[in-house]
């Protein structure tokens, strides 16, 4: 296995569990504003990384919050942009150098192959937070963990 075909997995790891997010969002009768906070984070930061990346401007702010719809446009737009520019690169992409100011107004320079793994890391990091304010708030957070899409992938869910 290659580090692209990782990052391909973990691409379309990233579009299978924030759309089980959105699923479980989508039943609620009132969605907890950190929870709503916290994934808005998520999918913005994936945005600003795509425009990284294509040096294009974002769309979002790091901390602009969205509603249902909106989230659920934004990672239409974002986690399977992210994918495509996942399973489009090769070794010289991978490697090449992004410089960008982050939202403090410090200037970085990472590999693309650093930026994608950060923004997959990231997603999951928030939605464990997600997961525990839906949790605190009296909802069942759905279990967004990566051997789970793998064994919903093999078939092996029960």
């Amino acid at each position: 296995m290659t580090g692209n075909d990782v990052l391909k997995n973990l691409s379309e790891y990233n579009i299978w569990a924030n759309q089980t997010m959105l699923n479980v969002f989508e039943t609620l009768p009132h969605l907890p504003n950190n929870a709503a906070r916290l994934l808005s984070h998520a999918l913005n930061a994936q945005a600003i990384w795509i425009a990284r990346i294509t040096d294009t401007q974002s769309p979002v702010k790091v901390w602009q919050e969205h509603n249902l719809e909106q989230l659920k446009e934004l990672h239409k737009n974002t986690s399977y942009r992210l994918a495509e520019i996942a399973a489009k690169a090769d070794e010289t992409e991978f490697n090449r150098l992004i410089d960008y100011t982050n939202s403090q107004g410090n200037k970085y320079s990472t590999r693309v192959l650093d930026i994608l793994t950060h923004a997959f890391n990231h997603a999951t990091y928030h939605r464990a937070q997600v997961a525990t304010d839906l949790r605190k708030n009296g909802h069942t957070p759905p279990n967004t963990d990566y051997v789970t899409y793998v064994r919903e992938l093999m078939g092996q869910v029960y």
